[in-house]
């Protein structure tokens, strides 16, 4: 009887359970989609993004990071990643989509294959992803540049100023949603200084870059092979960021992981304010 019953018992374990179906009342659980778009300072391994979508957003929300790596507003569609994101925004299933817009790093002029014109083409393709996003039934959410990390006598330098104020017009002309990253980025590294900043760089900076940052003036994290006088600062930032070229190294532009947690917080703050819908999806 014993051993009848050890065999009746291994056959009911050896049964499938069977999901049972929902009830007809039952309400479906109500999901937000969020797909982020844009360069590196987002994309996965040095940008903000992956922290973001690790750990501040909840079980209701598919996070989707397609920034990458050396994209401006303008090759990032040319080169038709841009195709593979609307596919993406198009998905359904959820309540709501929201798509995250970021360039202006790659945009800078002096980056062959990258650079747009500030006064026409950069506003011209943020205004056409806005009406494309809108067009699709998602809600487009504009965000400024994240600031780069250089100092010059205790001063943060500002070299992408006017392709935030560009992202600023646009999205007032058209009234989208701002997450200013660039000011709010801008204003966290200028109060912490060039020591505290350099913390958020991929890797520890080289002893003679830490001690320059002491007397609060950094110096190039590394030079370009063959460096030419009278370049602009994009131009010698561009030959130090490769386009989509993935690597581990000290830079004022991309992040490590302390980098990404903290201006992902920003992001994450940020994003409640300018659509209050969204907070309920969100963990500060």
């Amino acid at each position: 009887m014993k051993k009848f019953a050890i065999c009746l018992a291994s056959l009911v374990l050896a049964c499938p359970v069977l999901a049972a179906d929902p009830a007809p009342d039952t309400p479906r659980p109500r999901m937000a989609k969020i797909v982020l778009i844009g360069d590196s300072t987002v994309a996965v391994q040095g940008g903000w993004g992956p922290s973001f979508c690790g750990y501040h957003v909840t079980s209701a929300v598919a996070c989707v990071n397609l920034a990458k790596g050396g994209r401006s507003s303008g090759n990032y569609r040319a080169e038709r990643s841009w195709e593979i994101a609307m596919e993406e925004v198009k998905g359904g299933g959820f309540d709501k989509t929201y798509v995250l817009i970021q360039f202006g790093h790659n945009d800078q002029p002096g980056k062959p294959g990258r650079s747009t014109d500030l006064a026409t083409e950069f506003p011209a393709n943020l205004k056409r992803y806005v009406e494309e996003i809108r067009a699709a039934g998602a809600e487009p959410i504009l965000v400024t540049p994240l600031t780069r990390r250089q100092f010059k006598e205790g001063v943060l330098q500002d070299d992408l100023g006017p392709w935030a104020e560009t992202t600023r017009g646009v999205a007032a002309d058209l009234k989208v949603p701002l997450i200013d990253l660039h000011a709010r980025s801008r204003q966290a590294v200028q109060e912490m200084g060039p020591t505290q900043a350099n913390r958020f760089a991929q890797m520890p900076p080289p002893p003679e870059v830490a001690a320059a940052a002491l007397t609060g003036t950094t110096i190039p994290a590394s030079k370009p092979s063959d460096p030419a006088a009278g370049q602009t600062p994009a131009q010698n930032n561009a030959a130090v960021e490769p386009m989509g070229q993935a690597k581990l190294s000290f830079d004022y532009t991309h992040l490590g992981r302390e980098g990404a947690d903290y201006f992902a917080t920003i992001v994450t703050k940020e994003l409640a304010d300018a659509v209050p819908a969204l907070r309920r999806f969100l963990i500060p």
